[in-house]
């Protein structure tokens, strides 16, 4: 039934969270806010005595935010410096504030390292003080949907651009259509815009998703010939990063 899917939709989009700038204004990219903490996450694992706890990410001040450079995806936040308030438990084996200094290091270094998102400010808030911390529970993958191939050969030669570039996992559909790669705008003409191109995918543990974005950019813009005249504006939306 139509209310059951879009029901499903609007559960889908809150397990996402926002969708957050990736980089500068110009580099014409967004993350969403689950993938982005869960490699927050993983590097927070990693600091002794500390347990995170409930993460969220947004604009670290809303009057500071500026325009996208090209065609957001929908519900997308503008561009501009971002905010990480955690949550966290401790042990006492070192003082809580050195334990929080430590795990706001580590969420800043992989934010900006692994991610490449502009970072003002990371808050920590110690919730709960730990006897010990208990062992994490298993990581259950998370069911993605399979990329079928398109017919149409404009889509499909974005698809195979995509792809080829290093650190691209898999196309990785998630904003309520099963195509990754979605091909928008007029036919061109004289004084006409030209398409606008935006493609989600899932970007490999071992590459900063921000550089991936960029080269994705530049191989689909420089690579595949669309209808119009001008140029094809670029959005790249990275839904998960992973292995």
């Amino acid at each position: 039934m139509v209310t059951d899917r879009l029901a499903q939709t609007v559960r889908e989009q809150l397990r996402l969270g926002r969708l957050l700038p990736l980089g500068a204004r110009e580099d014409g990219a967004w993350i969403t806010e689950r993938a982005a903490s869960d490699v927050l996450g993983r590097a927070a694992a990693e600091v002794p005595g500390a347990r995170l706890g409930a993460l969220r990410i947004g604009p670290a001040d809303p009057d500071t935010t500026g325009t996208p450079a090209v065609p957001p995806p929908p519900s997308a936040l503008p561009p501009g410096p971002l905010r990480i308030a955690a949550e966290c438990g401790a042990t006492l084996e070192e003082p809580l504030p050195v334990t929080a200094d430590r795990l706001r290091d580590v969420l800043l270094d992989a934010a900006t390292d692994r991610l490449g998102l502009l970072v003002e400010a990371v808050d920590i808030r110690v919730t709960e003080v730990l006897d010990e911390l208990p062992a994490p529970p298993p990581r259950a993958p998370r069911p993605h949907r399979i990329e079928s191939p398109d017919p149409d050969p404009a889509t499909a030669a974005v698809a195979r651009a995509v792809t080829s570039v290093p650190g691209v996992a898999r196309l990785a559909p998630v904003l309520g259509s099963p195509r990754a790669v979605r091909i928008e705008g007029s036919e061109g003409g004289e004084g006409g815009e030209g398409a606008h191109i935006r493609i989600e995918l899932a970007v490999a543990t071992a590459h900063r998703a921000v550089d991936v974005a960029r080269s994705v950019r530049a191989a689909v813009a420089q690579a595949v010939p669309v209808p119009g005249d001008q140029p094809p504006t670029v959005a790249v939306l990275v839904t998960a990063v992973e292995p």
